[in-house]
This record gives structure tokens, C-alpha cells and sequence, in this order.
């Protein structure tokens, strides 16, 4: 069984930017469908996706060319969960967004899944 340690902000990072990489690489969408639980929510502006509207929603923009997440913390909820609240900034192009997130990480089979993602611009 895997458990929080005190490691958590670390690992919670870890998966976070195993995230990040794959959208850069231009596979977000399947990436996601992967990592989160059945029942795992993202929340976007002017959306809420549930899995199996992820893939769709990645094909439909460029991958971002580079990211950097700054100011992270974390929430522990109990003993097998945790938020990861960060503000990112990433580009593409000419295009930069400046974002404040949250991921609602949980132990689900052995392994950190994605409840819930949350961006809002900052």
C-alpha cells in the first residue's frame, strides 16, 4: 500500500510535472485519460471535462512549447490524498497564460491518480 510521507510535496510535484511534460510533448489528452480516477473532473474556464471529454479538448489546441510552476504548496487530506495548488506560466508561441491551479491528487490501485484539476487565470 502506498501512503503520504513526508515526501508528499515532492511526489505530488513529481506527478504534476509528469503532466506538464506530456502536454508539451502533445500528449495531454492521453496522459490524462490514464492518470485520472473513473470519476475525475477538470475544470477549465468556460468548461468542466470529465475523462472521456479530455482527449477531444487537447486535440483542439497546440501543445504549449514550455511551462514553469511556481509557488507550490500543499493540502493533505488524510492519509492517501493531497492538493497541489501552483501558479503556472507557460507559452506558445507569442501566447503566454499566467494560471493558478489546483490538482486533487489520491492513492486509487497503488498508484497517485487525479481527482480533480482546476485552472483559473491569474
Amino acid at each position: 500500500m502506498t501512503e503520504i510521507t513526508d515526501d508528499l510535496p515532492a511526489r505530488l510535484m513529481h506527478e504534476e510535472h509528469a503532466g506538464w511534460r506530456s502536454i508539451v510533448e502533445g500528449r495531454g489528452g492521453e496522459h490524462y485519460q490514464r492518470v485520472m480516477t473513473r470519476d475525475a473532473l477538470m475544470i477549465i474556464e468556460g468548461a468542466v471535462l470529465g475523462r472521456d471529454d479530455i482527449l477531444a479538448a487537447f486535440r483542439g489546441v497546440a501543445p504549449w512549447e514550455e511551462y514553469h510552476l511556481h509557488e507550490p504548496a500543499v493540502i493533505r487530506l488524510g492519509d492517501r490524498a493531497g492538493i497541489l495548488v501552483y501558479r503556472a506560466v507557460a507559452r506558445r508561441g507569442d501566447d503566454t497564460v499566467n494560471l493558478r491551479m489546483s490538482t486533487t491528487y489520491l492513492i486509487d490501485d497503488g498508484a497517485w491518480r487525479v481527482a480533480a484539476h482546476q485552472q483559473t487565470a491569474a
